[in-house]
């Protein structure tokens, strides 16, 4: 057990603990997500128009991607994943992955005309539902980016340790796969009280005793990464981890063999690390490999994007939206708000219900496929980052990105994470007079 501090730590009465993980990029289902959205931005980087489900399966020495795919662009598949698989870092054979020496099988197939006559029109706003399902958005006051501390936390430790393994020789042994989880203590009003427990499960390589090999991990997570971690918090989050914490790194004692090698990994098999680290809920598809024509993509980004601006503009401090759809149906057959009891916007003297703000929602933003697509600018090439570290909580940026348009490079600025925007906080303060 670690305390961060030398000091007793003040008994609290303790309401409730509350725990989500994260994975990093070496992660073998990690690998999978970025192999497929990596395809999907080649694809849409050569041809806007292309309709893409591409799955991906990773294993010893093996790379097997599979799915549908219509467009008039041709994509070298077996670059682009040795391409992620470098960058991740499995460039050694030692790793028995390695993105150059690795085998590569492509199964990608023509898209069924069953599927896409319901969302092809005439008129582009009318482009019907990729498929039928329900999809969740979520957001919460816990940190600066609206987003639940237990998850934020999650990803945070595992971008400083892959920057760590990737710009310094701080930690050298540092391998790519590696895992995180933080439960935090709540109080009976929902509030983070403190950092109860961090786990860090990081692959390393091979050290001459198992017990140096700990002890030397150990003390490089409390004196190098975790301080690297909290000087980019805010106070408040800082304050979390100064009331003690117990702390596990490596529970096994040992990850040497790990990634693709230790587990076989799949596209889609992390899609609680994707959204809200079990905040919230989820309607179970995948995010990763789907054009945004799938309303499990693109729909839940849109779902995201209400739930914070909602949060942002004051609406209520805790939002949780459900949108549904039919196949080859462009509105939504449904919305669905839970405030959580936080909502503060007030109609005759009384609390605003959350059936009312879901029928506020519904007039407010275009759910409509062709809409939210048009939003957000979904058919550029901006999906491979969002493969890593979450879908849901990141920094918007503009970035510059080369296209083929009409046979030639075209250079063009283009949003990334879109739907973290809120620029819709004015609108919703106007319509509810805040």
């Amino acid at each position: 057990m670690h305390r961060s501090n030398q000091s007793a730590v003040t008994e609290q009465i303790m309401a409730y603990l509350f725990t989500s993980e994260s994975v990093s990029e070496g992660h073998p289902d990690k690998v999978a997500d970025q192999i497929s959205d990596a395809i999907l931005d080649e694809f849409l980087s050569l041809d806007p128009q292309s309709k893409v489900a591409c799955e991906t399966f990773v294993s010893t020495g093996l790379v097997v991607i599979g799915g549908e795919v219509r467009s008039e662009a041709y994509v070298d598949i077996q670059q682009t994943a040795r391409n992620v698989i470098n960058r991740i870092g499995y460039t050694k054979a030692e790793y028995k992955f390695d993105g150059n020496s690795c085998g590569i099988l492509s199964a990608l197939h023509e898209q069924s005309d069953d599927i896409n006559r319901g969302v092809d029109r005439k008129k582009q706003e009318d482009q019907g539902a990729g498929d039928q399902g329900i999809m969740f958005g979520y957001a919460c006051r816990e940190t600066e980016d609206l987003m639940p501390l237990p998850i934020w936390l999650s990803h945070n430790l595992l971008i400083t340790l892959a920057d760590i393994r990737k710009n310094t020789d701080l930690m050298p042994y540092l391998r790519p796969d590696a895992k995180s989880q933080f439960t935090i203590e709540y109080s009976d009003d929902r509030k983070p009280l403190r950092v109860h427990t961090i786990v860090l499960s990081t692959q390393h390589d091979e050290f001459d005793k198992d017990s140096a090999m700990a002890s030397k991990i150990r003390k490089d997570v409390q004196e190098i990464l975790l301080p690297r971690m909290l000087e980019k918090m805010p106070e408040d989050i800082k304050k979390l981890f100064s009331k003690g914490y117990r702390l596990y790194v490596n529970p096994t004692g040992k990850f040497v063999t790990g990634g693709p090698h230790g587990d076989t990994g799949l596209t889609g098999r992390k899609i609680i690390v994707d959204t809200y680290g079990g905040r919230g809920a989820h309607g179970g598809g995948a995010l990763s490999g789907k054009d945004p024509s799938k309303v499990d993509r693109s729909a839940a980004y849109a779902g995201r994007y209400i739930a914070k601006n909602l949060v942002a503009a004051g609406v209520c401090d805790e939002c949780q939206i459900q949108i549904s759809y039919a196949i080859g149906v462009a509105k939504p057959l449904s919305i669905f708000i839970n405030t959580f009891g936080t909502a503060k916007v007030k109609t005759g003297g009384k609390t605003i219900s959350d059936g009312r703000l879901a029928e506020a929602v519904g007039k407010l933003f275009d759910l409509r496929p062709a809409k939210i697509i048009e939003k957000f600018g979904l058919k550029n090439p901006i999906y491979e980052p969002c493969a890593a570290y979450g879908h849901m909580g990141r920094k918007p940026y503009v970035k510059e990105v080369t296209l083929l348009r009409n046979g030639k490079k075209v250079k063009k600025n283009v949003q990334f994470f879109g739907w973290e925007l809120t620029d819709s906080v004015e609108k919703i303060r106007k319509y509810f007079s805040l």
